[in-house]
């Protein structure tokens, strides 16, 4: 099983030192967490330090005023920072400044303070909603809002943009109205009902979701799951990561008006989705995966499964090479949002986003998981244009990819031994925490997990 390594510091100024000298020999930022203790807020930065997590922590008091900003030398910590200031109060003394991101709140208000217990208790927040102020004056100046209810925005999101014309001088965005609070509403919950909350944390990944919250459970119980039930949940996970993917590309063939190319991928997805129900009476993969294994075997034999899958696997093989070689779709796509390398390397980008811009970080083989160790699947190549089209490419590699691996599980989990609980290891009563993490659609997703006599504290 895959440790963390972990460093505590004594003082605030020393866990930024050791912080900034992580990131400046090379090590890939995953993020800075905050949790609530009886005599402070502790702090924890990750680290990819493959093939383990590298973690440093520090607790910080009410004495302390805050904390060194980590942004000016880790810009993919900026967004950290100013969440824990939304709830926690705690500041990162710096450039994030108390702007606020998830929780806009003013300093009078009690901040909800996930892991101390208290958060439900709180009568309902009253949120600042005035607009967003502009930056930008001067003749031929726009100022341009999008979302959350206007300009085509699919999420409730807001934007405002500030141009003189084609360069986008300054944005501005609004990102709370959906904020859920979910770290506090695992709290109190059983270890196998906070499995219920982390598929619902974000529907389009519910399967890579569960694996990480059970895999920093069964970190902390110190066992792994059965084989078996490793070789289940990376079926589910890639099914899940071909699903998001022809969810991608249905986008994108909309924007560039391919209304053949549309159809068909939609069309492609929802015969998966259904296959997926079939498979585990989900559409989302939801109930597959529990503490210690998963709810038990696949409702498709495996031939049954194949069959499905090669249909598929087929057609979606053959739109695929008609589409990544119309010149009107690749045109729109080619040259388009280019983000840079060294852009992505600095703000930590990952997944499909980040391996169309030459960062090749996937846990699934860095830090492999459940039955990805015993799959024979080499990592996909990062691409390095750093546009629409390469991020495309990368989406195209993986959905192939993933019918390979389930392929490989499929056969492997015919061949397992029939002997034994093949489904599920018992956890026991749990105390302690530690992290959990999977390969989402959308890239690396971390989990900490605290557990007080088998109850989410």
């Amino acid at each position: 099983m895959t440790t963390t390594q972990r460093n505590i510091q004594r003082s605030v100024e020393e866990f930024s030192e050791a912080v900034i000298a992580k990131a400046l020999d090379g090590g890939r930022f995953c993020g800075l967490f905050a949790t609530a203790e009886a005599s402070g807020v502790k702090l924890d930065a990750v680290f990819a330090d493959d093939p383990q997590l590298s973690v440093t922590s520090v607790l910080v008091s009410g004495s302390d005023g805050g904390f060194p900003s980590l942004s000016p030398h880790i810009p993919s910590a900026s967004w950290y920072e100013r969440e824990i200031y939304d709830l926690f109060g705690l500041l990162a003394i710096g450039p994030s400044g108390a702007y606020p991101l998830v929780l806009p709140l003013s300093d009078s208000h009690v901040r909800p303070q996930p892991g101390s217990g208290s958060g439900k208790s709180h009568d309902p927040f009253e949120i600042d909603l005035s607009p967003l102020v502009s930056h930008l004056e001067g003749e031929g100046v726009f100022t341009i809002p999008y979302g959350p209810v206007r300009s085509g925005v699919f999420e409730s999101v807001e934007y405002v943009v500030e141009t003189p014309g084609e360069d986008v001088a300054h944005l501005r965005t609004r990102v709370f109205y959906k904020h859920r609070g979910v770290q506090i509403a695992f709290e109190g919950l059983a270890i196998n009902d906070g499995v219920l909350m982390a598929e619902r944390s974000e529907g389009v990944a519910s399967v890579a979701h569960g694996i990480a919250y059970c895999g920093a459970l069964e970190r902390i119980a110190g066992l792994e799951p059965p084989v078996a039930a490793g070789l289940v949940r990376v079926i589910h996970a890639e099914l899940e990561r071909i699903a998001n993917h022809l969810d991608s590309i249905v986008r994108h063939t909309e924007a560039a008006g391919q209304a053949v190319a549309y159809s068909r991928f939609t069309l492609h997805k929802e015969r998966l989705q259904r296959m997926r129900g079939r498979l585990c009476g989900s559409r989302f993969g939801r109930g597959v995966v529990v503490p210690g294994g998963v709810s038990g075997p696949p409702q498709l034999s495996a031939n049954e499964l194949l069959s499905q899958l090669d249909e598929i696997e087929h057609d979606v093989r053959s739109d695929l090479k008609l589409l990544m070689a119309t010149p009107s779709f690749l045109d729109r796509l080619r040259g388009t949002g280019v983000l840079p390398p060294a852009l992505a390397r600095n703000f930590a980008a990952i997944g499909p986003v980040g391996r169309g811009s030459n960062q090749s970080d996937d846990v699934r083989f860095t830090r492999p998981y459940d039955a990805y160790r015993h799959l024979g699947h080499q990592l996909i190549e990062a691409r390095s244009e750093g546009d629409a089209l390469s991020r495309q490419w990368v989406r195209v590699e993986e959905i192939n990819g993933s019918f390979h691996f389930i392929r490989q599980a499929t056969d492997r989990l015919e061949k397992t031994s029939q002997t034994g609980d093949l489904w599920h290891s018992e956890l026991g009563t749990l105390n302690g925490e530690d992290w959990g993490w999977a390969e989402a659609p959308q890239g690396e997703l971390l989990y900490l997990v605290k557990v007080e006599d088998g109850t989410l504290a």
